[in-house]
Formats: structure tokens, sequence, C-alpha cells
């Protein structure tokens, strides 16, 4: 366990010597004496957990060596120690960043035990947290957590190695699915801002009347419903980083308001004036261009130009075709883990099967056909049945790359005897072809029709 240093600088030595002994009854205290203030200061380096403070020392008045110690320690905590009870003394010491002002009398014992447990309870929390987000700062370490080794996303990992050394706001573009929550999280958690939070809100789910309540606040009555106060996401997010999802669909009006955050760095609750400074970064994502939205006037140019920052542009999965069985090893690692399963392995119809889809839903929908596939799988190994796919997007796939008249064709019959489960007479009368002929083709080019 951790152990606690406290030193008690108090010039009266039989009063030191009495500190001493009841803060060291508890094992997890190492106590220290000094008995000036100059002494005091001269040990700061050794950055004590606590320091016990008379606030009458005969070399430095209380509030001046408060400001040295913040200055030189600021994680050490002081606890004052007078012998007068002096009400506007102890809230002038408590509003400089003193956590507890105690005085000399019989029940200094306890309420001086009382305070030092709260304190070292904080601690071990902040320890915990601090814990906590190096742990999660591994997890959205982008080079384990964003898989992929074509020549697209290594150009993405050369982008987020730049968001993640400078506060610079961050704009991420691609197609839904690709990732761009990932990327944001993997940016928050190798930056400065780590040790703050991470909040995330989608604009396109907010009704258009609430939008500047969940970013902003508001006060308690400011509008129907609001019984109570409070805090907008842009204040959640103090001292870490604020995730825009969609910013594409903010409308004008808020548009206006998110302007005059990025310009002043404040916000206004709803129903009141009085501004509050925020701290945080701005990270945004769309599926849009936003260029081109600004051209068609549905995006403010000012605007425009104070989010996009550092732009990452994410390739949609078919661009990054090399990196399909690569993500839907790893999902499926990652299914095995998660759920307790045996580990799989694609076989090679499989992997033919994934290689041939053009994934409209992108890395998202990747992984929802790995995770059926592995609950449907019965073996060591998932089965070209097994794998799922979407066949109303399948069709949209046949015209979204280019492809000659032979496999236009081949696909269309593929998708149909999937659809009407191999009823050869009934895709044969859509088609408006005869039997012999979707035979034939099936035949020639060894049509999949699983």
């Amino acid at each position: 366990m951790k152990k606690f240093e406290i030193f008690v600088c108090e010039d009266d030595n039989w009063y030191a010597d009495f500190l001493q002994y009841q803060i060291a009854l508890n094992p997890d205290f190492i106590v220290k004496k000094f008995h000036s203030g100059k002494d005091l200061i001269e040990s700061l380096h050794f950055r004590p957990e606590v320091i016990t403070l008379d606030y009458s020392l005969p070399d430095y008045k209380g509030d001046d060596i408060v400001k040295i110690i913040k200055k030189e320690s600021p994680e050490t905590e002081i606890i004052i120690i007078s012998g007068q009870n002096d009400i506007s003394v102890a809230l002038n010491l408590l509003k400089n960043g003193v956590y507890d002002y105690l005085v000399k009398d019989n029940d200094i014992k306890e309420r001086l035990w009382n305070t030092l447990i709260k304190i070292k309870e904080h601690d071990a929390l902040k320890e915990k947290i601090e814990k906590l987000s190096e742990e999660i700062s591994k997890k959205y370490d982008f080079s384990k957590s964003i898989v992929g080794t074509s020549e697209k996303i290594k150009a993405t990992f050369l982008f987020l190695e730049k968001a993640c050394q400078s506060n610079i706001n961050v704009s991420i573009n691609g197609e839904t699915g690709t990732g761009k929550e990932l990327i944001a999280k993997a940016i928050h958690y190798n930056s400065k801002q780590k040790k703050g939070p991470f909040v995330a809100i989608n604009v396109s789910a907010i009704p258009k009347e609430l939008i500047e309540s969940e970013l902003f606040g508001h006060e308690k009555g400011s509008f129907t419903g609001a019984q109570v106060r409070r805090i907008g996401k842009f204040e959640e997010a103090e001292g870490g980083t604020i995730f825009l999802d969609e910013i594409g669909e903010m409308d004008l009006h808020t548009q206006v308001k998110i302007l005059r955050v990025l310009q002043e760095r404040e916000i206004t609750r709803v129903g009141e004036n009085k501004p509050i400074k925020i701290n945080c970064r701005i990270i945004t994502a769309t599926h849009r261009d936003l260029n081109d939205e600004v051209k068609k006037n549905r995006f403010r140019q000012d605007l425009y130009y104070r989010l996009i920052g550092l732009p990452i542009e994410l390739p949609p999965l078919r661009e990054r075709k090399s990196d399909i069985i690569l993500l839907a090893s790893h999902f499926i690692k990652l299914f095995a883990k998660e759920n307790d399963f045996p580990a799989k392995t694609l076989n090679e119809d499989s992997v033919r099967k994934l290689m041939k889809y053009n994934f409209p839903g992108n890395v998202r929908e990747l992984k929802s056909i790995i995770d059926l596939a592995m609950v449907l799988s019965d073996g060591n190994s998932i089965e070209t049945e097994n794998i799922i796919l979407n066949e109303t997007n399948a069709m949209e796939d046949v015209f979204s790359i280019e492809l000659t008249l032979n496999e236009v064709t081949n696909n269309l019959i593929k998708i149909y005897m999937q659809k009407y489960k191999g009823n050869i007479a009934k895709v044969a009368e859509i088609l408006d072809i005869g039997k012999s002929t979707i035979y034939r083709l099936i035949k020639e080019n060894n049509i999949e029709i699983n």
C-alpha cells in the first residue's frame, strides 16, 4: 500500500511532537517535523501528500507560505492548524486552496484524523482513476485499436500522430461505419487531455429545440420541463475533449452559437446571462462534405474554417480491401475473448465471399457480420453459410464500382438466387430469360448461391 508522507510545520516543539505522535499512530503515515517556514520550503521538492501548517510561524505569515507551497508543490494538500478561531481568515485560506482549517482545541486529534483519512481516500480514488485512464489509453492505442496495413490507413496513422501531439481542433470525415468515434477516442486518450473526460454527442440524434440545452446546459425554469439546473456537454468536457458527431446536421442557428464558443472559449446556459469559461478540445465528425455544404449555404463558412483544424479522412472499407481479412480475424479474436468462445478461423470460401462484398456499412458492418458468423458456426471454422450479407445493400454494390457487363450479369443472378432461395424458375421469370441460360451462367462462372 502507498505510504502517505505528511510534513508537520509547527514552531512549538511540544505541540509538534504531539501532532507527530498522533499522526504516526496510523502505520500508513510517514511524518516529518519542521519548526520554521524556511526549513519547510527548502524541503518542498520531496512533494509530501499533506502539510499541517501552523498559521502563526515566526518567519512567515500563513497567507504567504500557502502561496509558496501551492506554487512549488501544487498537489500537496494543506491543513492549517491555528490557535485562533477566526472565520474570515479561515474562509480566505480555504478560498486560496487550503484543504481544511483546524483550531487547536481538545478535539484537534479526532478532527485531524478525519481530515487526513478523507485526503487519503481522495488520493486513493485519484490514483485509481489515473490507472483506469492509463488502461483506457492502452485500449485506444491507435496502433492496436485501429487495425489495418493498407496504404490508406497508414496515411491516417500519420495524421493521428500529429493530432495527438497538439491541441488543434480535429475534423474527421468518413462514411457511416468507418470508425469516426474510435478515431476521436484514440486521439483523446493519447493526448494531453487524456486525464480529462471524453464527452460524445451525436448532433443528429438531438431534437432541434433541445440541442442548445444539451450542449450548453440550462437553468431551472428556463423552459417548460426544465425542473432542475443542468450543465451541458461543454461543461462536462472541462479539461478533456468534446466530440461533436455528425456536425453537418447542425442547424444554422446553433452553428452561430458554436462559432461564439470557439471564438470566446465560453458558453452561456439557456436561461442565464452570465458566461462560463470552458477549456476543452473540440473534435468533430461528419459523413457529409462540409465544403460542399458551405457552397450550398447549409453550413457557415466561418464556422467551417474554425472547426476544420487538422482534417482526417477515413477511407471506406471498399478502398482498403487488403484490410478486410485482417479486420475479420481481429473481430473473431475479440468476440471469442469477450464471450468465452473457442478460437475460429475463416475457411477459403468464407474469405472469398467477404472479399467479393462491398461493405456499404464499412467496418461496423463487417464486425456485425463476423459476430453473427461466430454464433452461427458450430465447428472450429467459419463456413460460407455462416457469412450472412445484406443483400439489399448488395444490389447497390453492383453499381458502386466499375464492372464488366458479364460481372454485372453474374452479380444480378447471384443476388436473385439468394433472394429467392435458389428458385431458378422464379429468377428466370424476374430476369425475363430462360431457365437454361441461368443454369449455364451458374455452371460457366462458378456462381456461388449460398
